[in-house]
């Protein structure tokens, strides 16, 4: 779930009709563009072409197989958001609890067909143990699917040579030929010196479930098994909405365990975990480039290849943790010395820096200190969980810890 909007409190409530035309509307459209974003991730060209068989909507001619591959796609990643927003829906509506049905978002420009779905809760939570009910019901009956579809694309894992109808990856083809088994690192592109390669991150859970399978494919490869990857999408999901900050799951979860006091601190901690993740992958992809452009204006070598991008990213941080700070500048100040000092440091490993430095966490922080927040507001009633609520809160931050990958998505 999303971070929420909710309304002011009314002395009366208001009562609110879904509008039943546009969430359909929106779902429907959410399959169209997974379906052809699947099939054309799965991207099995030369099979599509051998298999000749096509059909027509609306009068567009299109490859049954490719849409098949689309739809396997689609039905698992779109199995996994509804479970889970209407997890959300269906607490919220057990504690009377005003709120929409799920807004399925299409997005057909970002690889995977939609930016998930949100409901909006339309009143004020009263009380911890409702925002607790209503927080934790989502990731956790998405993560029982997610693995369950995991565990359905491992059991189903075609044989090796499902990867001869890949297209432009003839060194794979070749390894697989020789050894008959997928090779332990990327191999060079057989077409293009610029070619770069999506890799998934492996999480715990995944890597121990893998461990019971053959033929299972490397994490550059993923992508074209569609189960696989709809099911490593659902935990990735799972673990961004666990993000132990503002008012997201993960944030509703822990302010309702530890209380307001503990959660400022510990989500400030884990946010700066991220910005120094960030940071290292910041000065290592982006450095480079930056250092590039500035020596087109700077003549001095210390400052255009060295400097830059450290000026830079200060500028970053300011920005970052002004906000998370709320603009105190003895904090900020201090903050910044040790965050840059971190990064400083272990950016001279080059062990840590492969396997922990990540710069898209640059972008999710934004997201997280302009939209999200990483406080959480105060509520009403500030009764303590339950004993059984506590044990779920902490088997919520296990599944977290489960789900979660320091370098969930990127490029070589």
């Amino acid at each position: 779930m999303e971070p929420e909007e909710i309304s002011e409190h009314h002395s009366a409530p208001v009562r609110y009709k879904d509008r039943y035309w546009l969430h359909i509307l929106l779902f429907l459209v959410t399959i169209v563009t997974t379906v052809f974003a699947g099939g054309q991730m799965v991207g099995r060209y030369d099979y599509y072409e051998a298999s000749n068989t096509w059909t027509t909507i609306i009068g567009i001619p299109l490859n049954g197989a490719f849409l098949l591959d689309g739809l396997r796609f689609s039905f698992s990643l779109l199995l996994f958001l509804t479970v889970h927003e209407f997890g959300h829906y269906l607490v919220a509506r057990r504690h009377h609890i005003q709120t929409s049905l799920p807004y399925f978002i299409p997005f057909p420009f970002n690889g995977i067909g939609t930016f998930g779905a949100v409901i909006r809760i339309r009143e004020r939570i009263p009380s911890m143990t409702k925002l607790f009910d209503i927080g934790a019901a989502g990731p956790i009956a998405g993560f029982f699917v997610a693995v369950l579809v995991l565990l359905y694309g491992l059991i189903t894992l075609p044989p090796l040579d499902y990867v001869m109808d890949f297209g432009e990856h003839q060194a794979l083809q070749s390894h697989i030929e020789e050894f008959g088994e997928f090779p332990s690192e990327i191999p060079d592109h057989p077409l293009s010196e610029n070619s770069t390669v999506l890799v998934v991150g492996s999480t715990p859970l995944y890597w121990f479930l893998t461990q019971f399978f053959d033929d299972v494919p490397p994490l550059w490869e993923m992508y074209h098994y569609p189960f696989l990857f709809a099911g490593w999408l659902g935990l990735f999901f799972t673990a961004v909405n666990l993000l132990p900050v503002g008012q997201l799951d993960g944030g509703h979860m822990l302010f309702a365990l530890v209380g307001p006091r503990w959660h400022r601190v510990l989500a400030r901690v884990f946010v700066g975990f991220l910005l120094i993740s960030g940071g290292i992958g910041f000065v290592t992809d982006v450095g480079p480039s930056i250092s590039e452009a500035f020596s087109d204006w700077i003549s001095s070598p210390a400052v255009s290849g060295t400097l830059a991008p450290w000026v830079v990213l200060s500028a970053i941080m300011i920005f970052y943790l002004q906000r998370i700070f709320n603009y105190n500048t003895p904090v900020v100040v201090a903050s910044l010395f040790g965050v840059m000092g971190l990064i400083a440091v272990l950016s001279w490993n080059p062990r840590i820096v492969d396997s922990f430095g990540y710069s898209g966490w640059l972008f999710w922080c934004l997201l997280i200190v302009v939209l999200i927040r990483v406080d959480h507001p105060e509520v009403e009633e500030m009764e303590p969980l339950s004993p059984g609520r506590k044990a779920l809160a902490i088997f919520g931050l296990i599944i977290f810890a489960l789900c979660f990958s320091i370098k969930p998505l990127y490029f070589v």
